[in-house]
């Protein structure tokens, strides 16, 4: 064997990524590093990639995928090769790169949902072998072109939704052989449906468009909330008949000649009425005419020009210059006052000692800090260095205005050291804004899943511990200060978790499924990922703990669990199937994030916080902990173990149990 050579320092800085890429091409078939490379390709195409960080070969060496297992976040992988990806809720934003996807001889499913994606819809006619594209919830917009779906025979789903589309519905969506389900709801097109001759759609939603004119006979048993929200829409299954002549006999000499004389007819009725109205006018006002000029000459009224609110700074997108001409819009239109406030002026929850009206917060400079499922987050810096987080709703209208007033109260009631405050909102019909204070530090997914380096150092064991701790402290609270939700948080994921300056976390986004619309809450909230959603079609007192045990999860493995969560809680989809699974194979020591530093001295409590994890996840509700266990068990744990970690190494499975 020959002699080992220590390579140089400043030498190695060089060569290590070049080692890299050679490892991805010696470990892989040319099919996978074509897939590497065409991934890589498609990730220097977008920005804000920071939960893209395991897609970067000079911190994950590994292939994407090996076997069906895949090593690059958002992947799925089918006999080595990537099959689809799914990357939702990352604030993504660029031009995505057809080119390097078309390139991908394998890949069928693409989802985008609740990015920041905008423009034009991409060029997804070159992948012909695609059979599901989620776009929903971004910012595509303008029109799309007929002949976008052309030959693309394998498309089974589309979904399109609640973007800002224009122009009228492409024709060649509507022959696609194997089509299933197309969701189109929630954006400007406008003129008449195309015929849609696809005999295996399954689901389709047009509601909240322009569209006008008949329904197609093809689509007439759907429900007709699929069709809601198009004002001249007409015909089955709506129950808004279309008014149109027969097609047989229209031009007819008898029909013809019946219409000439009902216009006729009509037009010498309606000369009639205005003549006679004249007159009558006439002479009501050659009575009145003294006593007219009498009243106007001791009585004057003069109108003062309304004034006028100053434009908004810079946003960083034309959608928030818009967002922000609109609110000072509707800031003067609307001064009439309700029971629990003036509508048109923000409503504080909490005392202050530096208030601001609507108006300063309309006229200050806003930052993009990112957009989900609900709307978007701005950043808003007003005068005295205060800086506030604007929260835009525009799903929360499941509840009246009076009800939604107190809800807010009653959350703006709730104080602990793991809540972050809701300090003041605004109320419209159409959509809300939430106010909290702006946390530097931002949220525990992007502590978990963004780069680390030398200067931003991944999280250690007693860090994430105190994390758990506080996250569990706080969902306590909300159990017992909110006893009447069935689900107190609602929404409890690591994203809306943030971190102060000591890491203290503090729970955002908390006791709003109350207030949401229904149908998009089971679209976007965690609760309606659960198994027991999944499996008996409702939520329970125990819903909030299996969201804890996600998180406890994350925090534990550093992997992302959007990349395993499905709506329908598929089997064996989830985080804990998989962390399960390598405690079955005896794996467990490489279940743990490999960033996680300090846990020489804590790797018996990291075993025990895992289980506890498992033990919140658990598919039955009655195994399952609640919360007052999960806290009980996660308040004893200790960042460092006097015990021996070696029965991992021996026996991974028995050590796991043994606890």
């Amino acid at each position: 064997m020959g002699a080992l050579v220590r390579v140089p320092a400043a030498t190695t800085s060089v060569l290590v990524p070049l080692l890299l890429l050679l490892l991805l091409w010696s470990s892989t078939p040319s099919l996978s590093y074509s897939d590497a490379e065409a991934l890589l390709k498609f990730r220097s195409s977008l920005s804000n990639v920071v939960s893209l960080s395991s897609w970067d070969p000079a911190i994950n060496p590994k292939p994407p995928c090996n076997g069906n297992i895949a090593n690059w976040v958002g992947i799925f992988c089918i006999n080595g090769s990537v099959w689809g990806f799914r990357l939702e809720n990352m604030g993504l934003m660029g031009n995505i790169d057809v080119e390097a996807l078309a390139s991908m001889p394998r890949l069928r499913s693409i989802s985008l949902m609740n990015n920041s994606f905008a423009g034009p819809l991409p060029e997804i006619q070159r992948m012909k072998n695609l059979k599901s594209l989620y776009l929903s919830y971004n910012h595509f917009s303008g029109s799309i072109p007929n002949e976008a779906f052309v030959d693309m025979n394998m498309l089974k789903k589309v979904y399109l939704a609640n973007n800002q589309f224009n122009g009228e519905i492409p024709s060649s969506l509507g022959v696609l052989p194997s089509l299933l389900a197309v969701r189109l709801d929630g954006n400007k097109f406008h003129g008449r449906i195309p015929k849609f001759q696809n005999r295996t759609l399954k689901l389709i939603d047009m509601s909240n468009n322009d569209l006008e004119g008949p329904i197609p006979p093809s689509l007439a048993s759907f429900s007709a909330f699929a069709f809601s929200g198009n004002a001249h829409l007409c015909g089955r299954p709506l129950e808004n008949p279309c008014r149109s002549i027969p097609y047989a006999n229209i031009d007819s000499p008898s029909k013809t000649s019946i219409l000439r004389i009902l216009l006729i007819l009509v037009l010498t009725i309606l000369i009639v009425v205005v003549i006679v109205s004249a007159i009558v006018i006439a002479r009501l006002r050659n009575r009145q005419r003294n006593a007219d000029d009498e009243y106007r000459s001791q009585h004057s009224v003069k109108y003062a020009p309304s004034a006028a609110y100053s434009k908004p700074k810079t946003m960083v997108d034309r959608e928030n210059a818009n967002f922000i001409a609109e609110k000072n819009k509707n800031y003067q239109k609307t001064r009439s006052i309700s029971k629990k406030g003036e509508v048109g002026k923000l409503i504080f929850l909490r005392n202050r000692e530096k208030k601001f009206d609507l108006q300063d917060l309309m006229k200050a400079s806003a930052e993009v800090l990112g957009s989900a499922a609900f709307g978007s987050s701005y950043k808003t810096s007003l005068k005295g260095d205060q800086a506030v987080v604007v929260k835009r709703y525009r799903q929360m209208n499941n509840v009246s205005r009076d009800e939604f007033s107190e809800h807010m109260a009653r959350i703006g009631d709730l104080s602990h050291p793991n809540l972050l405050p809701l300090v003041a909102y605004y109320y419209r019909k159409e959509e809300k804004l939430l106010l909290t204070d702006f946390v530097p530090r931002g949220c525990l997914a992007s502590q978990l899943h963004g780069n680390h380096n030398n200067e931003r150092p991944g999280l250690n064991w007693p860090t994430r511990l105190k994390i758990v701790k506080g996250v569990a402290r706080g969902l306590s609270y909300l159990y017992t200060a909110l006893p009447s939700l069935v689900v107190p948080h609602g929404h409890l994921k690591s994203s809306n978790i943030l971190l102060d300056e000591n890491y203290e976390p503090l729970l955002t986004d908390y006791a709003f499924i109350h207030v949401i619309n229904l149908d998009h809450a089971q679209q976007s909230m965690m609760p309606y990922k659960s198994p027991e959603y999944a499996q008996l079609g409702r939520i329970t007192k125990k819903t909030d703990v299996w969201s804890l045990g996600i998180v406890i999860l994350e925090i534990l493995t550093g992997k992302f669990p959007e990349n395993y969560l499905t709506l329908r809680h598929d089997i064996g989809s989830d985080i804990a199937s998989w962390v399960n699974g390598m405690i079955t194979d005896k794996r467990t020591s490489e279940v743990f994030d490999v960033e996680m530093g300090g846990i020489e001295n804590g790797k018996s409590e990291l075993l025990k916080l895992l289980k506890i994890g498992l033990s919140c996840c658990e598919e039955n509700v009655e195994r399952r902990f609640d919360i007052k266990e999960a806290l009980e068990q996660i308040e004893e744990l200790k960042d460092e173990n006097d015990g021996d970690f070696s029965l991992i190494v021996t026996s991974e499975r028995d050590a796991f149990q043994a606890i």
